[in-house]
């Protein structure tokens, strides 16, 4: 291939990914819009309208801003390759400083900040305008920043050793670097699987234990019932940035712990509470996080071959408007470009993580009443103004959970009730 070629190729693939996605926003758009004036038949008796419409217009306005994010992302991604950014702070990074090991690592740190700083008045936007405006942000600016910070040091402490050694293996290990590379970075990821429940989190968020003793004692049963154990049962103030609800388990081995949220907590019944834990249960139950985990890795993997074969492809640099080449900038172009040719993988992975829901929901209609599994749905879309009528196509390449009403079907078939 020649570097011509390749910047047709990546032109044409970064431009039919901005058709593709603003297309399906539309469809969104239209679809919940068509929809906003009457509650779903099977949710008469459960939702109001007004919840029905805030989900719908909180829905509308995420798109809206969406469809900024994706022209601005794909405009900076042009910036950084073909419209000669990368090349610059590569040319000025190798007059600044001195040994290979420490060009590539400034030059990449330099990329990802200036990447993350321009990106984040979205977020900014985000959190303190659409959020607030439907009621739910509860962050002030003092804590977003404070997040911010803290994001910022603890990357630096985990992100730059590590960097600093996959651009030393990639030197130094010779053409079967990748391998070594992997083998890193599956350590790397199996150790913060390890470390986050209490080491990392805990940086973001108080974790108590759960107070409510007949409550604790209901989860301790199910968790036994389901022969899953735990080093602790915790509640977690989520109401401290959002009104949104949520429970998890988090960790690996002896430190799993199961965390809910305390707007969770506060929102659901005993009886509800028990079957979303129990839906989380099922995917530990079919190894959902094991299999998503060996997934991710072999992944990795392919994707670290794909990067050897690259490496010294003189077309590759080139077609991307960078002049030079090094492991650095291979291994920083190959991440930034990635995404625009497998875009069109996204429904297959969709696809796979909603066969898992269901696959959860199946185990906790199981182990407790599917009926209360569906109350509980059914209040979280409401608390989080979940669209109830997404678009079917849309759903299709970036819902990761079936939409409410297939999903609620399909409990009321294996719970046996309408």
């Amino acid at each position: 291939m020649t570097a011509t070629q390749f910047t047709a190729l990546f032109v044409s693939a970064l431009a039919t990914n901005v058709v593709i996605k603003f297309w399906l926003a539309y469809r969104q758009l239209g679809h919940v819009a068509a929809h906003r004036a009457e509650v779903p038949a099977a949710f008469h008796e459960k939702v109001d309208l007004a919840a029905h419409q805030k989900a719908a217009d909180y829905t509308r306005a995420l798109i809206r801003l969406d469809m900024l994010t994706v022209l601005f992302e794909a405009a900076l991604l042009l910036g950084f390759t073909l419209g000669g950014g990368i090349q610059w702070l590569s040319t000025w990074v190798t007059g600044a400083f001195s040994g290979t090991l420490m060009q590539g690592t400034v030059l990449i740190v330099s990329v990802l900040m200036l990447q993350s700083i321009l990106e984040s008045p979205f977020d900014l936007y985000r959190t303190f305008n659409i959020e607030v405006r439907f009621g739910f942000n509860k962050m002030t600016l003092k804590l977003y920043l404070l997040d911010a910070l803290k994001g910022l040091l603890l990357g630096a402490a985990l992100g730059l050793p590590l960097l600093f050694g996959v651009l030393w293996l990639m030197e130094r290990m010779g053409d079967l670097w990748w391998l070594y590379v992997w083998g890193v970075w599956v350590l790397f990821n199996l150790l913060l699987l390890f470390i986050y429940p209490t080491y990392i989190a805990p940086l973001f968020n108080d974790f108590e234990p759960l107070q409510d003793e007949a409550q604790k004692a209901r989860i301790e049963e199910l968790l036994h019932r389901c022969g899953f154990s735990a080093s602790g049962l915790f509640v977690m103030d989520g109401s401290k940035r959002s009104t949104h609800g949520n429970a998890y388990f988090t960790g690996f081995g002896k430190t799993k712990r199961i965390v809910f949220f305390d707007t969770l907590l506060e929102r659901l019944t005993a009886n509800e509470v028990d079957a979303v834990l129990a839906h989380e249960l099922g995917h530990f139950k079919h190894r959902h996080v094991i299999k998503r985990i060996a997934f991710t890795f072999a992944l990795s993997l392919g994707f670290l071959w794909l990067l050897a074969q690259l490496l010294h492809a003189q077309w590759f640099y080139q077609g991307l408007g960078i002049t030079g080449q090094s492991t650095a900038l291979a291994l920083l172009l190959f991440f930034m470009v990635m995404p625009v040719f497998t875009f069109l993988l996204h429904p297959i992975a969709s696809a796979y993580s909603r066969k898992h829901e269901f696959e959860a929901d199946a185990y906790a209609a199981s182990h407790t009443d599917a009926h209360e599994l569906v109350n509980a749905l059914v209040k979280l879309y409401q608390d989080n103004a979940k669209t109830l009528t997404p678009d079917p196509l849309y759903a299709t390449f970036y819902e990761s959970h079936p939409p409410a009403p297939i999903r609620i079907a399909h409990l009321q078939k294996i719970g046996g009730f309408k």
